[in-house]
């Protein structure tokens, strides 16, 4: 099964946030970060608000925290939010799709077994589970190339 850009970047989000427990971050920090074009990301951000896992505030000293405790936000259960209904195959339409052999064919419930089990992987895990190596998670992050730039820290990251 292949994560739409939508979910990764929100897990992206997820797991930066974790990593800098205590600290409020920015769309564009983040973006530049990861390379990704803040406006894409100003959407995940809006929509993982509006499901309670991020706290977003405006204004000066405002920014992104995580709504709950990285042991709450269970990884399946973030990965259906921003998916949706897992589609694996054309049968899996709510009209039944236009297959010829769908009424007869057992592939469908192979499917089904098989992003239940995807699913059942990922319910195992939290997002705690994601950062337990944060020290090395913010060392990467603090030098990773932000956007085809040479790796620099950014000034908030400076003391």
């Amino acid at each position: 099964m292949r994560l739409t850009a939508f979910t990764d970047y929100s897990l992206r989000v997820l797991i930066y946030l974790a990593a800098h427990p205590g600290r409020r971050a920015t769309v564009g920090e983040i973006a530049r970060r990861f390379a990704l074009k803040e406006n894409h990301l100003t959407k995940v951000v809006h929509f993982l608000g509006k499901q309670g896992l991020l706290a977003n505030v405006r204004g000066k000293g405002g920014g992104l925290d995580l709504a709950l405790p990285p042991e709450r936000i269970v990884i399946g259960q973030v990965v259906r939010q921003t998916e949706g209904a897992a589609m694996p195959a054309e049968c899996f339409a709510a009209d039944g799709g236009h297959c010829g052999i769908a009424r007869l064919c057992r592939l469908r419930g192979v499917l089904h077994e098989a992003v239940q089990a995807f699913y059942r992987v990922l319910d195992g895990y939290t997002l705690a589970d994601l950062v337990h190596n944060r020290d090395e998670l913010v060392q990467v992050m603090q030098f990773m190339p932000v956007g085809a730039a040479a790796p620099v820290p950014l000034a908030e990251d400076t003391p």
